[in-house]
């Protein structure tokens, strides 16, 4: 299916290279997502980067982000906050009490799956400015690579090699199904900024280029990870339990990941550096599309 609307949506025509209004000067930030957002059940095991990027921007923070939250539990079913059925509603209850200047206010969303149907929504909800992150190359944390073992996220029998190369094909394709959706959603909201931030890029030059992003004491980590913990197949960790992650921040810094899927708060923080970049149009990884 998702092949099927990719192809389709090649046919439309992309956007000319237009000139834009100047972007505002961003003064609010609201942020939706799941545990790559969350700034109280921390995927990073540190600071989340809203926190950064609220301070690197000089921005007042609104996060609704919850840790396991998915698009949509109608969609996907899950014991947790989705976008469409709790984190939503929450900030449209704040707002009964908050109420935000919209022409200084910029719209987040980072999950693990796309859903360009947030910024229609949140658009008739009043919002006007929107970064849209797409998905990180999955296939290079170590829960997903093909060098994979079990961990406290996955312990059963897998083909590891498998498992790499269709995260691989489903967040190219599904980023450059939303990138598309995008582009053609924009027309039809009148008075809206929106720009796509580019995760998969930033992630991937982090990846390969390690030592223009990491700086901690110890030698660059982009394979490993600071909490990272075996399994035994089918059963615990091995040793009876996971080892204590490192506190030295200096060490911590050094890595790309946190544990097998979350980022190290050290990416964190690169995350809301261009984040706070994007807000003004001013790094290679977002694209103000209208």
């Amino acid at each position: 299916m998702l092949a099927v609307q990719l192809a389709g949506l090649i046919a439309l025509p992309l956007l000319a290279q237009a000139v834009f209004p100047p972007l505002p000067h961003f003064k609010h930030l609201v942020t939706f997502g799941d545990s790559y957002t969350d700034i109280v059940s921390v995927g990073d095991g540190g600071t989340a980067w809203p926190i950064y990027a609220s301070r690197y921007g000089n921005l007042t923070l609104h996060p609704f982000a919850k840790s396991g939250g998915t698009c949509s539990n109608n969609i996907t079913p899950r014991p947790f906050p989705s976008v469409m059925e709790s984190q939503i509603p929450a900030f449209v209850n704040a707002s009964k009490t908050t109420r935000l200047p919209q022409e200084e206010t910029v719209y987040t969303l980072w999950i693990g799956t796309n859903d360009v149907d947030w910024v229609r929504v949140m658009h008739n909800l009043g919002a006007r400015n929107f970064i849209f992150q797409n998905m990180i190359p999955l296939q290079l944390t170590q829960l997903y690579a093909s060098q994979s073992f079990p961990n406290r996220f996955w312990n059963f029998e897998k083909n590891s090699t498998e498992w790499a190369v269709f995260m691989t094909e489903l967040t190219s394709a599904g980023n450059a199904l939303s990138k598309l959706m995008l582009q053609a959603l924009a027309p039809s909201l009148p008075g809206s900024h929106i720009a796509l931030f580019d995760s998969h890029a930033l992630f991937t030059d982090i990846f390969n280029n390690p030592s223009q992003y990491l700086n901690g004491t110890a030698p660059l980590n982009v394979t490993g990870s600071i909490n990272q913990c075996i399994f035994e197949l089918n059963g615990g960790p091995i040793g009876g339990t996971c080892p204590p992650p490192t506190t030295d921040g200096g060490v911590r810094d050094s890595f790309l990941w946190f544990d097998e899927l979350h980022p190290s708060e050290q990416a964190d923080r690169i995350v809301a550096r261009e984040m706070v970049k994007a807000m003004k149009g001013d790094t290679k990884f977002a694209k103000w599309i209208s």
